[in-house]
């Protein structure tokens, strides 16, 4: 019996042209101005260190960071300071009004229905703990974080590697199989069933295959947690 919904957020729960066309750009075009802003804030002095030994050149100065930075943002790199940081940029953008987060709302309207159901719901997501909660939070349906009991981030494991979600199961204290896991990508969905857990595949923009190796839908209201594999 499912107990617990684990979620991917890009091209599952939200637009990948929102995290494409939006978030990242906007995180490009502020991380110069934040990152000389915010430098002499541990916390950002310590993700800047931890840039430099991801890049493995520890006498970068603070524009050398800066760019390697932005390179990461043009190669989508899940690079775990990258993501930090670029949560704290996207977290000033919606306080400040710049940013509202975009989620489906099938997704919404389910995740909601869910939730009431008394089903357990987790984000699993490459982008940090932080920028999850963000875009939940200031949502374009309002503030959605109450619906959700925890987020997991690459702090947790590769999203393409079965131990990070054996760790998750650990972690919220469930079985594999008691636990239904949603990602529009076939290896994370490889990964999460090779360790138990149930998987449906989001196909948004394209016609569900019959013949998947993963149960496909186009939208989270085809999605029956209750149904037998």
């Amino acid at each position: 019996m499912i107990r617990a919904i684990l979620t991917d957020i890009e091209g599952t729960t939200s637009s990948i042209s929102f995290v494409h066309d939006v978030l990242f750009p906007y995180a490009r075009g502020h991380m110069k101005e934040f990152v000389h802003a915010s430098v002499a804030d541990p916390q950002v002095a310590a993700l800047l260190d931890d840039v430099r030994r991801a890049a493995g050149a520890s006498e970068l100065d603070l524009d050398g960071v800066v760019a390697q930075l932005v390179a990461w943002i043009d190669a989508d790199s899940k690079t775990t300071p990258l993501k930090a940081l670029q949560g704290m940029i996207w977290e000033d953008g919606y306080r400040r009004g710049d940013l509202t987060g975009h989620v489906y709302p099938d997704a919404v309207r389910q995740l909601e229905r869910w939730s009431g159901s008394g089903l357990r719901l987790y984000i699993f997501s490459s982008g940090s703990v932080q920028a999850q909660q963000l875009l939940f939070r200031h949502s374009d349906a309002g503030d959605l974080t109450p619906l959700f009991a925890g987020y997991f981030d690459t702090r947790i494991g590769n999203k393409q590697d079965p131990d990070a979600y054996r760790a998750i199961a650990t972690e919220i204290d469930l079985p594999p199989e008691d636990i239904l896991f949603l990602s529009d990508i076939r290896a994370e969905l490889d990964a999460a069933a090779a360790v138990g857990m149930r998987t449906i595949w989001l196909v948004r923009d394209g016609q569900p295959d019959p013949d998947a190796p993963h149960h496909q839908v186009a939208g989270f209201t085809d999605i029956d947690p209750t149904a037998p594999d």
